[in-house]
């Protein structure tokens, strides 16, 4: 494992990581989401509309400020222990990257649907992992969103759909606020 910083940007193995142990600065803003995540969705997007399946992106970059008052919002309904269970801190989202999104919704209903389905089956073909597996939010540090994908590229989304693991067990890393 290889663990590079790059202007408060962490890399693993040429992999940028963002998770609860490895945050993005404030000032790091690609504006949107990156070009790569992008035209891989599209391209997912029109497979999956010649299959029946209707994906758009529900949530896809977010600033810093943007997170900072999403989190805050979910603290003061639910209690900082609730909400860290299902959004990030600010600097501490995937968001931010530019690399993830949320797919259709954000909502526990798209579990078992056939957008989640085949969200599940195919987004690793075209570089996208579902970010937080069912079974796996001691190891991600969230809880299942079947919804959440991020953009890793097709080697390493084949690589993580094939051994089942998740990008920290891949890269062997952890995922806790300190």
């Amino acid at each position: 494992m290889r663990i590079c910083n790059i202007n408060g940007v962490t890399y693993v193995n040429n992999i940028l990581v963002v998770n609860k142990s490895y945050p993005l600065p404030e000032t790091y803003n690609p504006k949107g989401l990156t070009a790569d995540t992008l035209k891989a969705f599209r391209k997912m997007s029109c497979c999956a509309r010649k299959n029946g399946i209707c994906l758009c992106i529900y949530s896809g970059f977010r600033s810093y400020e943007y997170q900072n008052n999403l989190y805050n919002d979910y603290v003061s309904v639910y209690g900082q222990e609730v909400a860290d269970i299902f959004s990030a801190r600010a600097g501490f989202s995937e968001h931010q990257s530019g690399m993830a999104m949320d797919v259709n919704t954000a909502d526990d209903s798209f579990d078992g649907t056939p957008e989640a389905v085949w969200l599940a089956e195919n987004s690793w073909k075209f570089g996208f992992i579902i970010r937080y597996p069912k079974d796996k939010q001691h190891i991600t540090g969230y809880k299942y969103e079947p919804w959440h994908i991020r953009y890793v590229g097709t080697d390493v989304a084949r690589k993580l759909y094939c051994s089942g693991l998740t990008l920290e067990e891949y890269l062997e890393i952890d995922s806790l606020y300190k």
